[in-house]
């Protein structure tokens, strides 16, 4: 067989395992590619899932552990039935290594295309505090009200979005076409000194427009691609955290959920008996922020040291005073697993009111943004032809 050449098929889990393999048969490899099925699987492995699909998982799988159904039989069951390519590949992947020991939260986390790290979180929450089948229903039901906020949102943003296309493209068009065609008007009075600084505004706004026209989608393009990659390093999720904690509004419907789904898995966990420094640990990725996460542990690092939790929530800055003073009152009664879940009710009750009102806000919000912008731009134009006419009268 020396110096011969020879192709075949390996099942292995990397390259490297294939290259041990072949150097034990006395093999030497001159060239490694996947197979084809591997190829298409490997392309629908990066694909994301649906969070219709993802919802209809957990409750499904919360439903076969409740009957007793063993969990590697019950994602085999699930992986069959799914008729998502990208989902049932993923699932397949989940299996393999749940069968090979692998923690169904471990398995998850290597997926974070399909699973977030909030369902992670409470998944692992609910291996740690022996309550699988609750933690699974919590998830899938978080997952189809964030599948409801998303088509709500998406429909009452649908007319402002249509609006405000339009109003750009009519914008834009009187920018290159309109404008222009004044500017014997605006040169006259430039040289008078006497032009409006809106129309200076209006008229320098379309010059660079005329001028850098081509630019334009490669910035916007360039500028995507880089918040995009940026949001996925962990600088920039720390970063985007934090602006998302600090956005008028819409920051604190965010933070009230976070702090909502903290509480309620805290509560959970230690309502279970796990003990209130491992709950911890557990329940601050629940969270879903990093600034909210890094927060409660230093808070865990002080109750190690004796304190109670109220006092470092409360030194963190980012818990409302309220929900410190009701965990402060919990302590002392001795029973917080019981005001922990109670605040996860009624700050998700509050915040579901609050984010009703947000959504019937931001519609005529964006109209009075987009009139206004239009309104300027008609101001630039006109208010030239007025001094002008003013002027001939005179």
């Amino acid at each position: 067989m020396s110096g011969q050449e020879v192709k075949g098929l390996l099942s292995a889990g990397s390259e490297t395992e294939v290259v041990s393999t072949l150097s034990t048969r006395q093999l030497f490899p001159i060239h490694i590619e996947l197979a084809e099925s591997s190829q298409n699987k490997s392309r629908l492995l990066g694909r994301r899932v649906k969070s219709r699909d993802l919802a209809t998982f957990f409750a499904q799988l919360s439903d076969l552990l409740r009957s007793g159904v063993p969990l590697l039989r019950s994602l085999e069951l699930l992986e069959k039935q799914t008729r998502s390519q990208a989902f049932k590949v993923v699932l397949e992947a989940v299996r393999e290594e749940v069968a090979e020991g692998t923690r169904l939260a471990e398995a998850m986390r290597k997926h974070p295309h399909a699973f977030s790290e909030l369902a992670v979180s409470m998944v692992r929450a609910g291996e740690e505090g022996s309550f699988m089948e609750d933690v699974l229903r919590r998830v899938a039901d978080f997952t189809e009200h964030q599948e409801e906020l998303k088509s709500r949102v998406t429909g009452a943003m649908a007319y402002p979005f249509f609006l405000i296309l339009f109003g750009v493209g009519i914008v834009t068009a009187m920018m290159v076409w309109f404008v222009p065609k004044f500017d014997p008007i605006f040169q006259r009075m430039e040289a008078r000194d006497s032009l409006p600084w809106a129309t200076k505004a209006v008229r320098a706004i379309s010059d660079s427009i005329a001028s850098y026209w081509m630019f334009i989608p490669l910035v916007i393009g360039g500028g995507c691609f880089f918040v995009v990659r940026y949001a996925a390093t962990d600088e920039g999720r720390l970063m985007f955290d934090k602006i998302r904690l600090k956005i008028p509004g819409a920051g604190k419907i965010y933070r009230s959920l976070a702090i909502a789904r903290f509480c309620r898995i805290l509560g959970t966990l230690l309502k279970n008996g796990v003990p209130i420094l491992n709950s911890i640990r557990i329940a601050k990725d629940a969270t879903g922020n990093r600034v909210l996460s890094a927060a409660i542990g230093g808070a865990s690092d002080n109750i190690s040291a004796g304190k109670t939790l109220a006092q470092p929530l409360a030194a963190c800055g980012e818990f409302p005073e309220e929900t410190v003073e009701m965990i402060a009152v919990a302590e002392e009664a001795n029973n917080l697993e019981q005001v922990l879940i109670d605040i996860a009710d009624g700050m998700e009750r509050r915040t579901w009111r609050y984010l009703e009102l947000f959504i019937r806000l931001l519609e005529p919000i964006m109209l009075v943004a987009m009139a206004a912008v239009v309104m300027f731009v008609l101001l630039g134009l006109l208010l030239p032809v007025l001094q002008s006419s003013s002027v001939l009268s005179g």
